[in-house]
């Protein structure tokens, strides 16, 4: 009997969609569906024919049996396929959004500077209530236990199987929507926390509470991934999630920090459109692009216009603008703002002074700092505190003032301040900086002397650091033993910092024995270690050496960067050992190293330079099989290397390969295509190539460039036949090359095909120089030419560039 009711139920029509209401006036097709706050389903209007009343029996029947209330079927995901079920997911396929929302598509916003969109806002009441995004996350969540087995299984994401995920969509289903927010905040690198966000909206029967989109985009905005953010914000508006104004103000402070500061005032288009009201986060938000664009003028017009709207500035406001003025090196209206600040009901903060300060440190504008310094504290009662001394040290040690700084550090400690080691090691780094060495030993020695501030390991690194700067490692060396002396105990940085002075004098080989007892030193290299190793060698000429630090610098973990092994590949090329470049290369992409298209080109030129084109191809083949495709540098050096041999057929289907991959030709590479071709006198293919080059680059003067290169190898023929190609724009570059070819013609002792070249001049409109046309005119005459000879005279005469008496004397001579 129980399974008759159950096959009748379930043949009865199930699927059900509505249009839900969400509250900013927007609409979507989509149904609730499970919520780690609310496990309860909501179902919209029946079809089909089936009643309110037949689907509360339904429902009744369903509970009876165990089933429950089931999520209706999404309508987009239904026609799209993307039906979420228990089917395994990878969790890096990121769910790209689709950009079919014509509201959210940047690239049709053009409203210049937002203060349009601003204008288009009426009057906002003060007193408008604003809508919070949720709840604060509790900063234990992230010590919870789901959320710690949830992160643990994140890492081991590269071996996710069916069984990873289906643990952790449990994991996901029983997390509070603070722990998933936990989950988001505790990723080290956002770019995962993102992947996470959406596979966990892809789960069947889950849906990110409110608070979720906020965290994520909290995230996102300490980042430059501009483009995330933004596809969390359509996210919000399909799933039927109020956007705030903090919503939007975050995706513009994520689209600053990627430097798209266009794109990020065309948020408030967006906000606009969704009928969002801005508020004072939102526009402060909108200032500080306007600033961080150079754009002062337009930052203090938004400014008005949200006053007039109803939205009142803060601190915050002038600070932006105040930094603004500095940027701009105007801090005279920067002070007269901040004088203005209390008339508009304002009152400055410290931040406001430090920002003034700051720019005034940086060019050593003591004096001025100190009238600050006295207005804080007399004017609006911010009295200087150890927190403004340790800013103006720091500044004004950061912009290479150290003396400055000290004399600060001196006076805080006269008015009973208790200046710290890290302010300390500042001006101590600042000394070292500028080979100050005494002064830098004096100040740590003061340092010991006061017992309450002793230097620590940072401090006499940057010492060491200092001495080897200046080339004085034995020095170094007996600071290290003074450190030992005093209980602290170099760390890597310290010996990394020796090591460097000795491989810069030249002693890379005992740099070398120091590493290699790094274990009975307690202290273990690094990457910088081994880099400072191999470019010691690598400079005295040690290569063999230098490559053998790579080796053991990838053995222990650390992989040497694309330019380092560049370096090192130069090095190897120059010293004519190319095959052992290439088997270097090769021995580090093997091992995991990051090898890109610039080492590739380093030792293709390596073989070019030694005339062995064949390996050089061979090496071009090589890329494609391991998926490194070859830039214009890699095509440009082969080519240049087959037209130096002369196999300009094959330079040609390189070319062509090049092309049809849609690389587009540099300068360089028309250069060496046109010297190469002209060298072996193959205009015709040069002019075929060209074309094929031109239709994906142009340059204007390519065949200037041709013309005068045929002129310079005296191939004057070939160069005349394609002058029309250079007389079609009429410039005055073509004029300068049309001189080029008159002048190889009248070397040659062909006034007359130098002659016609002038007449094609005149028929296009180019006026020839004189002084070259009476040059011209007294060879036709010395060839028996003076019908032409004068004939050239007077058009120059027709055109005003001569007058007619010096021509009737000059005719009568």
């Amino acid at each position: 009997m129980l399974n008759l009711r159950l096959t009748r139920i379930l043949r009865r029509p199930l699927i059900r969609f509505s249009a839900s209401p969400i509250s900013n006036g927007e609409t979507d097709a989509s149904i609730s569906t499970f919520s780690s706050e609310t496990p309860a389903f909501n179902h919209g209007p029946l079809r089909e024919g089936v009643s309110h009343g037949e689907d509360d029996h339904l429902s009744g029947e369903l509970t009876q049996l165990g089933f429950g209330k089931s999520p209706p079927l999404n309508v987009s995901e239904a026609e799209s396929g993307e039906i979420r079920n228990p089917r395994f997911n990878s969790f890096d396929e990121i769910d790209e959004l689709a950009e079919e929302d014509d509201e959210e598509s940047l690239d049709e916003w053009d409203h210049g500077d937002g203060l349009a969109v601003l204008e288009s806002f009426g009057k906002i009441p003060q007193s408008r209530e604003d809508v919070n995004s949720g709840f604060d996350v509790e900063e234990d969540e992230s010590r919870h236990p789901l959320v710690r087995e949830t992160n643990r299984l994140i890492n081991l994401r590269s071996s996710w199987n069916p069984k990873h995920e289906g643990e952790m969509r449990n994991l996901l289903r029983s997390l509070k929507p603070p722990q998933v927010c936990a989950v988001l905040r505790s990723q080290d690198d956002e770019r995962v926390a993102l992947k996470f966000f959406y596979w966990a909206d892809r789960q069947w029967r889950y849906r990110h509470h409110p608070v979720v989109y906020y965290s994520m985009l909290e995230v996102l905005s300490k980042t430059k991934l501009c483009q995330g953010a933004r596809r969390v914000l359509v996210l919000m508006k399909r799933r039927g999630i109020h956007r705030t104004p903090k919503a939007f103000s975050l995706v513009m402070v994520s689209y600053s920090r990627a430097g798209q500061l266009r794109d990020a005032l065309k948020v408030l288009t967006l906000m606009q459109r969704a009928g969002v009201e801005p508020d004072l986060l939102v526009c402060n938000t909108a200032i500080d692009v306007f600033v961080r664009a150079n754009r002062l003028e337009k930052a203090l017009r938004f400014m008005e216009r949200m006053q007039v709207i109803g939205i009142v500035p803060d601190v915050v406001t002038y600070n932006c603008l105040i930094r603004g003025y500095c940027d701009l090196r105007r801090v005279e209206e920067a002070v007269e703002l901040l004088e203005e600040m209390p008339s508009k009901g304002c009152a400055p903060d410290k931040v406001s002074y430090y920002t003034i300060m700051g720019f005034l440190c940086k060019e050593n504008r003591i004096v001025e700092v100190r009238n600050l310094m006295e207005k804080m504290a007399k004017e609006h009662g911010l009295v200087p505190d150890q927190v403004t001394y340790n800013n103006l040290i720091h500044m004004l040690t950061k912009n290479g003032h150290p003396d400055a700084a000290l004399l600060f550090l001196k006076e805080a400690e006269g008015k009973g301040f208790r200046i710290d080691k890290v302010c300390y090691s500042t001006i101590v780094h600042g000394l070292c900086k500028e080979g100050r060495m005494s002064e830098a030993k004096d100040l740590i020695n003061e340092m010991l002397s006061k017992g309450h501030c002793p230097p620590d390991v940072v401090t006499y690194t940057t010492v060491v650091n200092g001495f080897c700067r200046l080339g004085e490692v034995d020095k170094a060396k007996k600071l290290l033993q003074v450190m030992h002396a005093h209980g602290y105990k170099p760390n890597t940085v310290s010996y990394t910092a020796l090591l460097n002075g000795m491989c810069r004098t030249g002693k890379s080989l005992e740099a070398r024995e120091m590493m290699n007892m790094s274990e009975e030193q307690w202290w273990s290299p690094n990457s910088i270690t081994y880099s400072v190793l191999m470019h010691g060698f690598r400079r005295e000429g040690k290569l063999s050496e230098a490559c053998d630090v790579v080796r053991e610098m990838v053995l222990k973990g650390f992989f040497p960067g694309p330019v380092e092994i560049n370096l090192l590949l130069q090095s190897l090329c120059r010293d004519g050992r190319t095959h052992e470049a290439r088997k270097f290369m090769e021995e580090c992409l093997n091992k995991g190293c990051a090898i890109n298209v610039v080492n590739f080109t380093t030792v293709i030129h390596g073989f070019c330079q030694n005339d062995e084109v064949d390996a050089a191809l061979s090496l071009l083949d090589d890329m494609y099989l391991i998926n490194k495709h070859a830039d214009v540098f890699t095509y440009t050096t082969l080519v240049d290397a087959l037209g130096k041999k002369g196999r300009i057929e094959e330079a040609t289907k390189l070319m062509n390969k090049m092309l049809h991959k849609g690389i587009d030709p540099t300068p360089v590479t028309y250069r060496t295509v046109i010297h190469r071709y002209c060298q072996m006198g193959k205009v015709d293919d040069l002019v075929a190539i060209l074309e094929k080059m031109l239709l994906r680059q142009k340059c204007r003067t390519v065949y200037n460039q041709v013309i005068e290169k045929l002129c310079g190898l005296e191939k004057l023929e070939e160069a005349d036949k394609i002058l029309g190609k250079v007389l079609r724009t009429a410039s005055t570059s073509d004029a300068k090359t049309c001189y080029v070819l008159m002048e190889g013609y009248l070397k040659k002792g062909a006034p007359l095909s130098a002659y016609k070249v002038a007449c094609r001049m005149f028929n296009r409109d180019l006026i020839p120089d004189v002084k070259m046309c009476e040059k011209l005119s007294k060879r036709l005459v010395l060839e028996g030419k003076v019908e032409e000879a004068d004939q050239l005279m007077l058009r120059l005469v027709e055109r005003g560039r001569l007058s007619p008496i010096p021509l009737k004397q000059s005719m009568v001579s």
